[in-house]
């Protein structure tokens, strides 16, 4: 038992401290009514009003700016690009994705016959500046096949490594449906 305690301990001194520390200037762990689960007031914050913006943040966030950009030009073909070769995707209701020739066989689509587009909402990077993660929210648009507006809309989470060559590339990308309308979370289905 004090084998683990110690452990998690040093996972948590060597792992979240660092990244807390380098995205969160001045928050402790004993920082008075501080929760790692609370939800931001106003999700709608830009990232970019955040004071203590750190190098490797405002990275991530170019990152994700480029990607976009590519994407919303290119479409499937341009998303696949940005994946590294053992890269993962996981969306709603479909099984694991692995590697970027898989990923790309499944990107398909046409800029011209769907939009996928997205804005980062945060990031962090982790204490080695070699790997970080972004979040945010998502729309894909389309149209049905009597040319009606089709609208998708979620959350997505990516995870960014620095590859050999020393250029980043996506490891993983998730994405969810829309979270639940606020007081909706966690009650019991009414029948």
């Amino acid at each position: 038992m004090q084998r683990i305690s110690t452990l998690g301990l040093l996972l948590f001194v060597a792992v979240a401290l660092p990244v807390r520390a380098q995205t969160d200037p001045g928050l402790s762990a004993a920082t008075p009514g501080f929760s790692v689960l609370a939800k931001p007031t106003d999700p709608a914050v830009s990232p970019f009003a955040e004071p203590a913006l750190t190098p490797g943040v405002l990275l991530l966030m170019e990152l994700e700016g480029r990607f976009e950009k590519a994407v919303a030009a290119g479409g499937g073909k341009a998303f696949a690009s940005w994946f590294a070769d053992d890269a993962v995707t996981l969306n709603n209701g479909r099984p694991a994705v692995l590697g970027r020739t898989a990923i790309a066989a499944q990107a398909q689509w046409d800029p011209k016959t769907y939009q996928l587009t997205w804005t980062p909402q945060g990031a962090r990077m982790g204490p080695s500046n070699d790997m970080g993660f972004t979040w945010g929210h998502y729309e894909g648009h389309s149209k049905d096949k009597n040319g009606q507006p089709v609208v998708i809309s979620g959350r997505y989470f990516t995870v960014w490594k620095k590859v050999a060559d020393g250029s980043w590339k996506v490891a993983l990308d998730a994405s969810a449906d829309e979270p639940p309308a606020a007081g909706e979370c966690c009650t019991l289905p009414k029948p």
